[in-house]
């Protein structure tokens, strides 16, 4: 067996609804069911999504567009200072961009402003806004930030200046006080789509101030949309879509530095493009430093400009990435030492000198390790303060859980999976005990195993070319619409190898039928390991075209591979032993010893795991059940083998079956060895064996084994009689068959075990196992007697 890594989910389709609409709209029932399960259920929907142009809705539906429109207006005929608070992440900076460009556009005096990550935190605060009012600001328009901002709102009035409020977050259950606030969430708003990106809603008053839709403007808006992981539904798919599709041709110097600098074709760029190389470089920015570095990059006209700071911008996030690894392990050792997940459904840890600015991508990275709740905290003992990162899991509403912690969490912000916030070093200890209590009380054990959801199940034989080019329809991928995933259940692997410069990738090619696929796992080199020549594996991921050399075939990027049924791992003949229990899991391992002399010359490493079986009760009383069973040596008969594994069912067996000597492969005496020796016998009787065997077998050509061996036989048979290595013949010994003699029978037994255990193929040998763990008590004496007839 080999375990997947998290609880595979299929989702099931209507199958009539998917039949209609692939027959309606002319595609595959593979892309019309995943349209069913995305919730485009009817023919006109279906279409609707695939084929059809979407509108924008009208800007002023947005409660407060009205408001916000004619002051910023006026500050731009009175030519007015405006102050654009915009946030460090790529969606706060491509908000402000938005807006920049749409201002500067309108002749406005504006500038922005981006507080400091480490010396103001998030959001608005006090002394930005204190700063703005001594330079004559007069009208401050936040993005992507400033819904939680009560107190700053005030102090706004206080110093005459006005507040427009753009934002995307969670409202609280009080509102600064603005002069508007532009906010799809807002409980009485009526706004048809809620799930805006903070640029999303730059974008919107940026559409109202132009009076016509900014298309220009969709390649800075695609970013944060992106980015900040909203639903790609609605107006966000629409920005989605056409910001992608300007990439593609844009002009933007300073994005045009980025994708040189990466190494990106202009050409392909899709939304993985912004999620793994523009979003994480922006990010960097904010992370580390500040981020106008980034809001420069993405305004500025000037070539040289734009490759300096893209080359400082890359620089920062080689940086970022530096450190994160190396708070990631801090925090693994934190979490092992005095946090352990056996007792913490919910992880809250902190250290002083952990970097605030990546404590979030940390915090990302523990929720994928140990899938638990978690919030990572940097200490700042001078001030005793915490600042802290929150990811999630399903189940668990991040916002509304700290939204019960707010008398210790003056400053905090965030989505039910994502959560930023400040609070006493003191009410740290307190946090983690609320917040643990509460999950308690909403998640049961199976939450705590990761859910990978699948869109089909799908044969070999349905992935072709014209199904996976249908599949890009649905693009552009992200929340609510994720990347098709599909599971393809028990199929052979007829390739399998690891590639890469550290073989930590998997190459593998499965068939079924007459069908076949390619696949590639990075980072899953480790399970070529796990998964047996013989055995059929179903694996899970994303489908995709491979095209090289102006060749396209069908791929998929393989992101788990399990295998349902009991796996033979065959190490006969192998020479290293130690290499071969560097690759048994250690979780539930049994190395099976049969013969005692051998247990002292195993390595003390194997000593908790070894298991001596040296008869029959012991080999039926041992529990195999999900085990990984490794045979170390020899069985002394068939019969203690099959009562080791009749009826049982391990994970895995690992036949090394070391044995010092072959007997299959030594000279086995014939009856005219045995006659040959009996005469010389009647002639030179008594005959010291001791002494002089080895001329015997000399003679012979045999082995000094071959004429002991013979000798026990005579004497099973009381044909002759031996002392002290001296054989005497006994001359009124009864004629008998060789095969009376207890010796003889044991060397036969010996050969047939060797025959069938050690010089059987792979496929023989499983066949046997096979057949063992399916038997019945009923058929027990058969199956003994069994061994090698089934070849």
């Amino acid at each position: 067996m080999l375990k997947s890594k998290t609880r595979w989910v299929v989702r099931q389709s209507d199958h009539a609804k998917t039949q209609e609409i692939a027959a309606e709209l002319k595609i595959t029932p593979l892309v019309a069911s995943m349209l069913v399960n995305r919730g485009l259920d009817t023919v006109d929907s279906a279409r609707f999504f695939l084929f059809g142009k979407e509108k924008f809705h009208d800007p002023y539906l947005l409660k407060g567009m009205d408001l916000a429109v004619k002051r910023i207006n006026e500050s731009i005929e009175k030519q007015e200072p405006i102050l654009i608070f915009g946030d460090y992440d790529a969606d706060g900076v491509s908000s402000t961009t938005v807006l920049m460009i749409t201002l500067r556009d309108l002749g406005a005096n504006v500038q922005f402003y981006i507080p400091n990550r480490f010396s103001e935190g998030y959001g608005p605060n006090e002394n930005a806004f204190r700063h703005a009012a001594e330079n004559g600001i007069k009208l401050i328009i936040t993005v992507d930030t400033g819904i939680s901002a009560i107190h700053e709102a005030n102090i706004a009035k206080e110093l005459g200046l006005d507040l427009i409020i753009t934002d995307h977050h969670e409202p609280g259950p009080v509102l600064p006080e603005a002069l508007a606030i532009i906010h799809p969430k807002l409980p009485d708003s009526i706004y048809p789509f809620r799930e805006l990106a903070g640029v999303g809603v730059a974008f919107k008053l940026a559409h109202a101030l132009y009076g016509k839709l900014p298309e220009h403007l969709f390649e800075i808006a695609v970013i944060g949309t992106i980015a900040d992981l909203v639903s790609l539904k609605d107006e966000n798919r629409l920005i989605a879509k056409k910001g992608i599709e300007k990439l593609k041709v844009t002009n933007n110097l300073g994005l045009k530095a980025i994708f040189k600098l990466a190494g990106v074709d202009s050409k392909s760029v899709n939304e993985e493009t912004i999620g793994f190389t523009l979003a994480p470089r922006i990010n960097a920015v904010g992370r580390l430093e500040n981020a106008d570095l980034a809001v420069e990059l993405l305004l500025t006209q000037n070539p040289e400009e734009a490759e300096f700071l893209a080359e400082e911008m890359d620089a920062l996030n080689k940086s970022r990435q530096s450190i994160v690894n190396e708070i990631t392990a801090e925090a693994i050792e934190e979490v092992e030492k005095n946090y352990p997940i056996d007792s913490n459904h919910v992880l809250v840890i902190g250290k002083e000198g952990w970097n605030a600015g990546v404590i979030g991508i940390v915090a990302s990275r523990l929720v994928e390790k140990y899938y638990r709740p978690t919030i990572v905290l940097s200490f700042d003992l001078e001030k005793g303060l915490a600042k802290g990162s929150a990811r999630s899991i399903a189940g668990f509403d991040l916002f509304k859980n700290l939204s019960t912690c707010r008398e210790i969490l003056p400053h905090f912000g965030g989505h039910p999976m994502a959560a930023g916030m400040t609070l006493s070093i003191e009410d740290v200890a307190e946090l983690r005990t609320r917040l643990n209590s509460l999950a308690n009380e909403q998640l049961s054990d199976e939450d705590f195993i990761p859910v990978t959801y699948l869109d089909h199940e799908v044969r070999l034989e349905d992935i072709n070319l014209s199904a996976l080019d249908e599949l890009n329809l649905l693009s552009p991928f992200g929340m609510d619409n994720p990347k098709p995933k599909v599971l393809i259940n028990e199929v052979q692997v007829s390739t399998m190898r690891k590639i890469g410069s550290n073989q930590n990738h998997l190459k593998i090619l499965v068939n079924e039928n007459e069908a076949n696929l390619d696949g590639v796992g990075f980072g899953l080199g480790t399970l070529a390991d796990h998964i047996s020549p013989s055995s059929k594996i179903s694996l899970i991921g994303e489908l995709s075209i491979n095209e090289w050399n102006n060749i396209r075939k069908p791929q998929i990027f393989i992101q788990d591979i399990t295998v349902q049924s009991w796996q033979l791992f065959d190490h006969r003949g192998g020479k290293r032993f130690s290499h071969l229990v560097d690759h048994v899991p250690k979780e539930n391992r049994k190395f099976i010893i049969f013969k005692k002399d051998l247990y002292e010359k195993i390595d003390s490493q194997l000593i908790d795991d070894v298991v001596i079986i040296d008869n029959s009760d012991a080999a039926r009383d041992l529990d195999l059940s999900e085990t990984n069973t490794v045979l170390v040596d020899f069985p002394t008969s068939k019969d203690i083998l099959y009562d080791l594994f009749r009826g049982k069912h391990p994970s895995r067996i690992y036949a090394y079956l070391y044995k010092e000597s072959s007997d299959f492969l030594s000279t086995i005496p014939t009856r005219d060895h045995f006659k040959w020796f009996y005469a010389f016998l009647l002639k030179k009787a008594p005959f010291d064996l001791r002494r002089y065997g080895d001329e015997i077998a000399k003679h012979r050509g045999w082995s000094l084994q071959t004429v002991t061996f013979m000798a026990k036989v005579f004497s099973d048979l009381d044909f002759v009689t031996i002392k002290d290595g001296l054989i005497s013949l006994n001359t009124h010994a009864q004629k008998r068959d060789l095969t009376d003699s207890t010796t003889y029978q044991m060397k036969q037994a010996q050969l047939l075990l060797e025959k069938d255990l050690l010089f059987s193929s792979f496929q023989e040998l499983k066949d046997w196992f096979d057949q063992v763990m399916n038997e019945s008590v009923e058929t027990e004496e058969e199956m003994k007697n069994g061994l090698k007839t089934i070849y």
